[in-house]
């Protein structure tokens, strides 16, 4: 049992994807402006990374900014961009000295060009750190990643780099922009709403997902342990039924 967590080690979630979902609606009802719901998500960010990385999960996705996000009033648009290079800029060290990976996926050439440059800053900073890898999706969308795969593979295709018989599940995945990052186990939307947002569309085939009617900004390390003592609860069978999965442990 791990310590002070009372979870079992072995059935871990290996990779954690969590929609932060409900900044807007923790400020409405606390009367503030959505950029405070913003800054106080920022805070709910490092307490579930902390406590990840002391659990021993090994990769963490957040689903920090959506292609669709871009179409939001520029105030807040503006507000989202200054507080992810601060994040970044504060938060560098600590990942470093933490033995975390930062990692990006997205359609990051549309991040203002200060903001990029500090991610690219710091995804260089941490490329020897193992102990974790924190991947944040940017200018991300599930279609954007799915058809932006499909272009390179047709343009593979062409020019004779790999073959039409060669395509199956696993050379897809590596033409996504999580190749090299195994699927999700474990997914966590907050805020309570059932959708998957156009959020790791392939990925997301067989992981588990949690749905909870916190806010994001209220999430915090209890309630990432209760996400996780749900997953422990469930069997996983991929397609199989209950016997083969029970019989391949014995």
């Amino acid at each position: 049992m791990i310590e002070h967590f009372n979870l079992p080690k072995d059935k871990l979630p290996y990779h954690i994807a969590i929609i932060m979902d409900g900044n807007g609606r923790w400020a409405k009802k606390k009367n503030l402006n959505r950029i405070k719901g913003h800054m106080k998500g920022v805070e709910a960010v490092r307490e579930v990374v902390t406590a990840c990385r002391e659990l021993g999960i090994k990769v963490l996705t957040l689903y920090a900014f959506s292609v669709e996000n871009w179409q939001r009033p520029a105030e807040e648009v503006n507000a989202l961009m200054g507080l992810l290079k601060e994040y970044l800029l504060k938060e560098s060290p600590e990942m470093i000295r933490n033995n975390i990976r930062l990692n990006a996926i997205g359609r990051l050439e549309d991040l203002p060009p200060d903001v990029l440059e500090i991610l690219k800053k710091t995804i260089k900073q941490t490329e020897g750190c193992d102990g974790m890898i924190l991947n944040l999706a940017l200018s991300y969308g599930g279609r954007s990643e799915i058809l932006h795969a499909l272009k390179r593979i047709f343009s593979d295709l062409k020019d004779g780099r790999i073959r039409e018989e060669e395509i199956d599940s696993p050379l897809f995945s590596k033409y996504l922009w999580t190749n090299g990052i195994p699927d999700p186990d474990l997914l966590i939307r907050t805020s309570g709403e059932f959708r998957i947002s156009n959020f790791l569309l392939w990925q997301i085939a067989y992981t588990e997902i949690y749905v909870t009617e916190t806010l994001w900004p209220d999430f915090n390390r209890e309630e990432l342990l209760k996400a996780i003592a749900d997953y422990q609860s469930r069997e996983r069978r991929f397609g199989m039924i209950s016997e083969q999965i029970n019989g391949s442990k014995e």
